[in-house]
Parts: structure tokens; sequence; C-alpha cells
């Protein structure tokens, strides 16, 4: 329970501050600034419940684990639920926190969800959008089953895997605004709307496909050091 109590809060944090930099301060602090909140919400999330729960934080990541035999699916379950709900109810915060703004509209303003295609960000094609998912994921979590790998420098391991999320927004966020993460996707979907929904299923599927094929190749022996 502790570990599923951990990851709540983790992904709630993620999704708060993350979206909630986009949403509340993204005029001011612009696409740089977005992208190192993401990254430093998960950087200190990583040093709080690390030791707890691993701070996967991402169904993704934890079905990459699974992938990678680091985790057994009936725990990678109650992860994913835990982060899914912790998503939810970070979305619903947000959407409290930004509506007591007399010009807020979740309409016209949204609430940092991802999206693809026109009238969104850089307007790329579902495909763009998928392929960006994918291999970004993918990298993601090689970084992440990298660093907390056996012999790894263990220390290391949040800034590493924090600052890769930077980079990944930083190139990422005109494309889909950055998923790399279904419970990210899910949470704000709910609330923001129509299309939003619409299209969150490339935000579930995307990210899972890059994450296991991280955690197969960590599984076939391909990025092991000792080899």
């Amino acid at each position: 329970m502790n570990k599923l109590v951990a990851e709540f809060i983790g992904t709630f944090t993620l999704v708060l501050f993350g979206c909630g930099a986009a949403v509340i301060a993204g005029a001011d602090i612009g696409l740089t600034g977005i992208s190192f909140a993401f990254g430093l919400a998960l950087i200190g999330m990583a040093y709080g419940i690390g030791p707890v729960s691993g701070c996967h934080i991402n169904p993704a990541v934890s079905l990459g684990a699974v992938a990678a035999g680091r985790m057994e699916m009936g725990v990678a379950i109650g992860y994913i639920f835990a982060q899914v709900a912790g998503a939810i109810v970070a979305a619903l915060v947000l959407l409290a926190i930004a509506s007591g703004k007399a010009d807020y509209s979740v309409a016209e303003n949204g609430l940092g969800q991802n999206g693809w295609g026109a009238g969104y960000l850089g307007e790329y094609t579902m495909m763009a959008a998928f392929l960006f998912e994918v291999v970004a994921t993918f990298l993601f979590v090689v970084v992440i089953l990298g660093t907390t790998g056996a012999g790894a420098p263990s220390a290391m391991a949040g800034l590493a895997i924090g600052l890769t999320l930077v980079v990944i927004h930083l190139v990422g966020i005109n494309i889909t605004g950055v998923s790399v993460n279904p419970a990210r996707s899910f949470g704000p979907a709910l609330f923001a709307g129509a299309t939003a929904l619409s299209q969150v299923w490339l935000f579930i599927i995307a990210p899972i496909i890059g994450g296991v094929l991280a955690g197969i190749v960590f599984r076939s022996g391909v990025l092991d050091g000792e080899a």
C-alpha cells in the first residue's frame, strides 16, 4: 500500500505542476519553462518517493519494467491504477485552481492535454505524433532502466531521468505537448473536452509500445553493461 500511495502522490505532482505550468504560467515561462517544470517535478519525486516505490509514476515505465523482467505484472497493474488515479485527481485540482481566474475557460485555455492536428500547437500529423511518442518513450525508458540497473550510480538516477524528460519536452511540446506517459495524458483529457478524449488513445498506445520495447531490449541483454 505504501508503494501505491507513493505512485499516486508522484503522478499527482507531475501532472499538477507540469500541466499547471502550461495552463497557469505558460505565457510567462514559455516552452522552456514548461519543459523544466515537468523535469524538475520528476526529479523531486524521484528522490522523494524513489526509495518507496521506485518512482515509476508512469504506466509505460511500469510495463517497461515488466518487459525487462524487473517487475511482476500483478504489481504493475496496482501501480498503474494508482498512477491513473493520481493523474485524474491532479487534473481535477488544476481545473479547480485555474477556474479561479475570471477569464479562464477550459475550452479556450485547455488543461495541458496532449493532441495533434489542426488547431493544436505545431499542427503535426497523427503519424508524426505517434512516431514521436513511441521513440521518445523508448529512449526515456532506456534511460530509466539503465540508470536504475545493477551497477549504475543510483544517486544520479533521478537527475539523469528528470533531465531526459526536460529535453524530450524541449523537442516535443510543439508536436504533441509531450505525453510519454499514458496517465499524464488520460487525467487532463477527461476534463479537457471531446477532442482531447478522442485523441487520448494515441497517448496510451504509443508510450506503452515505446516503454515495452525498451524493456525487451534490456531483457535481451543488448544493453547489458557486463556483456
